[in-house]
């Protein structure tokens, strides 16, 4: 059994580790809702975006999709892969779950004989696929809590240029998806060639185009994409600082029963201790008391 100093010395280091992950579960809780409203502004601009978009492709059809980002490739070789992790770990399962996804992709790609590229967000991403020797194509790291969407341009330029020149026949994204505080999925999303959006039947609105429909469609949409990208990127932004202040919230109630724990084997300690100090005592009193013949 450790001794009441041994006991004693950690149970101080184990309230000055709750006390970190205390700290860390408040700073993680304030950055989430900064997250989630970054998140939150930016789905009028998506959702807009994605209502005109219904609406061109709704009229583009046949031959005017050869050559742009709707055309679909008959024979697909050659698939490229977004991955977005946090630059920081001490949030759960979040990572592992995104980066097993995204395994499970690329070895299911390799199984139909296609060839994958990764392109990675936030270093646990990229650090991951260097120490398995699957260097990225492309790389994005340090992009903050609130990156601007001049940050993915990069990245996603790159990638989106590969399917343009054929190089990828199809462009995925895997990401944690931001359900709500305690929830976050992993999601993967294909983005080249582009799926046509539904048309929503609440709004019936008659856009006229210049110079023309084709033209603003080929320049809407790797817009369309790069926004696809970006609101990916806050979502898994918003899903790390949720994962992050519950496991912290979870590290330190761990941290308080181990120090109930650790308290009650030092009372221990201690009372076994005096109960010897006092035993030792009777004992000694005991042999110095004359024998009555």
């Amino acid at each position: 059994m450790a001794s009441s100093r041994e006991i004693k010395r950690r149970i101080r280091s184990v309230k000055n580790v709750a006390q970190i992950t205390r700290a860390m579960e408040m700073v993680s809780a304030s950055k989430m809702r900064r997250a989630q409203r970054n998140v939150l502004a930016t789905r009028p601009y998506a959702d807009r975006m994605r209502e005109v978009m219904a609406n061109l492709t709704a009229r583009v059809v046949g031959a005017a999709r050869r050559g742009t980002l709707l055309e679909k490739r008959e024979t697909v070789k050659s698939v490229a892969l977004l991955v977005v992790t946090p630059d920081r770990g001490l949030c759960g399962s979040l990572v592992a779950n995104v980066l097993r996804r995204a395994g499970r992709f690329i070895t299911e790609q390799r199984a139909m004989g296609r060839t994958v590229d990764v392109y990675t967000f936030g270093r646990k991403g990229r650090d991951f696929f260097l120490r398995t020797g699957f260097a990225p194509a492309g790389e994005a790291t340090r992009l903050g809590d609130a990156p601007k969407l001049e940050a993915i341009l990069g990245v996603a330029i790159s990638a989106i240029s590969g399917f343009q020149s054929g190089k990828y026949d199809e462009l995925y994204i895997v990401y944690s998806e931001f359900i709500n505080t305690l929830v976050q999925r992993p999601a993967i999303k294909q983005l080249l060639p582009v799926e046509s959006p539904a048309i929503s039947t609440t709004t019936n609105v008659d856009y006229t185009y210049e110079p023309g429909e084709e033209e603003v469609l080929n320049s809407i949409l790797p817009r369309y994409v790069e926004t696809q990208i970006y609101q990916a990127v806050l979502e898994s932004i918003a899903s790390e600082h949720s994962a992050r202040m519950v496991a912290m919230r979870n590290a330190t109630n761990n941290a308080k029963d181990l120090v109930r724990d650790l308290t009650l084997s030092f009372n221990k300690a201690r009372q076994a201790a005096i109960t010897k100090e006092v035993s030792e005592i009777a004992s000694g009193a005991a042999a110095l008391t004359p024998v009555n013949a």
